[in-house]
């Protein structure tokens, strides 16, 4: 994957004392620091207890060493881009290695840098190399089958593997050929050799704790705090309004909160339940509320389990979640609480992501109005956020500890199957109820159970490498197509009067809808819009809302016209989803605004919203009588 550069790369590493730095001098025991080269964006964290164990797990899985990594010895991890998850291990101020998360397999893989292969005693999952392929190794060439001289017979292809070459690690890569296969010195590549060479690097003693960091690093963070303190009261000075901090117990808005409150003093907590949060996300809100006697604000979002129904499961694409449950609860709070609008303090870093790196510190929320926004921490890296954490001995989410890099909603399209995998082990009752969710939609949908194991719920249109891994492992994800006596409208018996005196019908198709098709299809019936898994249609003070799960919602001034309205949406969208192109409608367009191709009917933007073409289809005309339920 190419590289994402979203700020300065700020790893340095002091040799004296064993301690990742900020920047190039040890202000503990005064050497000049040794820059460490890492990925882009180099968002570098510390590795807790939980990370080293995972590792060394790992190691010994695929190679049989035990106890790889000491555990006196400090180790930063570098999230690298990869279509799942992938930590660079840096120890020593050494490229270790890296972990990742492969998604064919569900589980964790440890990939060695010759740093780490030279220290161990390699059990398994070794290619011994002929004397001959020395110099064409060190020269970045693959291992071929003829240049083996044995190896581990258990190996499988796409396997990481280490080459040696008279006991000592020359290369390390992925097996392109079984372990038999190498034996028999069969043609072709044996091994795809990620990195080459013999490493001399000093292994350094250990005996380091996060508090000796903290010293080595103490000068940079005085710095940073009193530039962030610094930034906090301009901003209050410059716009003179109510002043909030929003904490979401995650560490970002934890280092934010500490700050804000060393600059000033009179500003609320605000804290949105999206009712998606790990249990341990609230009780941190709470505990932290509590130990700093501050005053916090908050609001719950409506359920999410009530919309997922309509809305289906939240996208990359289409995170519908996100308005539901967060942004409402958070604009009606602001409204309700600050007339004249607030300053938020919120922690966001450039670090983030592409989007995060181009915000300037301080912005105008385009979604909350009345909201100002402003970001001390912009320009920290997370490695800054947690050293910060530990000199102030700040109570920091536990969840870090057990393994999650953030902490947000739990079930997040944007998270990774990594990520699922620890809500699964921390909290099996929570995913089993989304897991049978999900379950249930494939039924609808007519998905195979692997949509939930692989994830491939999280995108409307799978990225190239999850396109490649659907087809690598056979699965199918066609899109259901639909005939005329499949598609069953039920219409709810009964409407729902609103507070305005106006009501709504409800009705659902059995089937999940075609929303790109349906925004042409639906014109005669008012202007439409489409967002994030919905149609929005308007007409003549009413309004229709047709979802992708099937389910439509209509809004007029009485009950009657909302039934009527709902009446006639079920048959436009019947007319969108079955359409064979019969060309009925065509010649009965009184303003020829419909033209038909391939079979298709489309409407032009000239329509006028007569309804002509939606009684006349024939799919309308001769379909079976809608049922009704009570």
């Amino acid at each position: 994957m190419s590289h994402v550069y979203l700020g300065k790369l700020t790893l340095y590493w002091c040799d004296e004392c064993n301690v990742p730095l900020l920047g190039k001098k040890c202000a503990k025991c005064g050497s000049a620091a040794r820059y460490v080269d890492c990925t882009p964006p180099g968002d570098i964290r510390p590795a807790f207890p939980y990370d080293i164990d995972l590792i060394n797990s790992a190691a010994e899985d695929a190679f049989g060493h035990s106890g790889l990594i000491p555990k006196d010895k400090l180790v930063v991890l570098n999230k690298a881009p990869y279509e799942d998850r992938l930590d660079e291990i840096y120890v020593d101020g050494r490229m270790f290695g890296a972990i990742r998360f492969d998604p064919s397999r569900l589980k964790w893989m440890f990939m060695p840098r010759a740093f780490a292969a030279r220290q161990m005693e390699v059990k398994k999952g070794f290619v011994i190399a002929d004397k001959g392929a020395e110099k064409p190794l060190l020269g970045s060439s693959n291992l071929l089958g003829p240049g083996v001289v044995d190896c581990d017979p258990d190996i499988k292809i796409d396997d990481e593997v280490i080459v040696l070459l008279e006991g000592r690690p020359i290369a390390v890569g992925r097996a392109k050929m079984a372990g038999e296969d190498m034996k028999q010195r069969k043609r072709g590549v044996a091994v795809k050799v990620r990195w080459n060479g013999y490493d001399e690097s000093p292994i350094l003693m250990g005996g380091q704790t996060w508090d000796d960091a903290i010293e080595a690093n103490n000068n940079y963070l005085g710095s940073l705090e009193g530039e962030a303190v610094n930034f906090v009261r301009k901003a209050v000075d410059k716009y003179g309004l109510p002043v909030a901090v929003s904490y979401s117990g995650g560490k970002d808005s934890l280092a934010t909160l500490l700050l804000v409150q060393k600059a000033i003093t009179g500003f609320d907590i605000l804290y949105i339940n999206t009712g998606l949060e790990f249990p341990e996300t609230t009780k941190n809100v709470y505990d932290v509320v509590e130990k700093y006697g501050l005053k916090l604000k908050t609001a719950e979002a409506e359920s999410f389990w009530d919309a997922a129904p309509n809305f289906g499961p939240p996208s990359v694409e289409a995170r519908w979640c996100c308005k539901v449950c967060k942004l409402g609860p958070i604009t009606n709070l602001i409204e309700g609480s600050y007339a004249d609008g607030c300053l938020t303090f919120i922690g966001q870093r450039r670090y983030e992501s592409e989007i995060r790196a181009k915000s300037q510190r301080i912005w105008q929320n385009p979604w909350v109005t009345n909201q100002i926004s402003a970001s001390p921490i912009q320009n920290w890296t997370a490695l800054h956020i947690w050293l910060y954490l530990f000199r102030e001995k700040a109570p920091y989410n536990s969840l870090y500890e057990r393994g999650f890099d953030r902490i947000g909603c739990w079930l997040c399209p944007s998270a990774s199957l990594s990520d699922y995998e620890y809500v699964k082990r921390e909290h099996p009752d929570m995913w089993a109820r989304w897991s049978s969710f999900l379950e249930d939609y494939c039924k609808k949908v007519g998905y195979p159970a692997e949509y939930i194991t692989y994830g491939f719920w999280r995108w409307r249109n799978l990225p190239k490498p999850w396109e490649e891994l659907r087809q690598s492992l056979g699965i199918t994800l066609n899109k259901p197509e639909y005939k005329v006596d499949t598609l069953n409208f039920v219409m709810v018996a009964g409407h729902r009067p609103c507070k305005d005196g106006s009501a709504t019908a409800e009705g659902s198709f059995d089937k999940p809808l075609d929303l790109e098709r349906l925004q042409n299809m639906l014109k005669p019936l008012g202007e439409v819009k489409g967002m994030d898994g919905v149609l929005y249609v308007s007409r003549d003070g009413g309004s229709l809302q047709v979802y992708a799960t099937g389910t439509m919602v209509a809004r007029a001034k009485d009950k009657d016209s909302a039934a009527s309205m709902l009446r006639m949406a079920e048959k436009a969208v019947r007319r969108g989803m079955l359409c064979i192109g019969c060309g009925v409608c065509v010649g009965a367009c009184p303003i020829n605004a419909i033209t038909k191709e391939n079979h298709k009917v489309t409407t032009g933007d000239d329509c006028n919203g007569c309804g002509s073409c939606i009684d006349i289809c024939p799919l309308v005309k001769f379909q079976r009588k809608e049922e009704h339920v009570s």
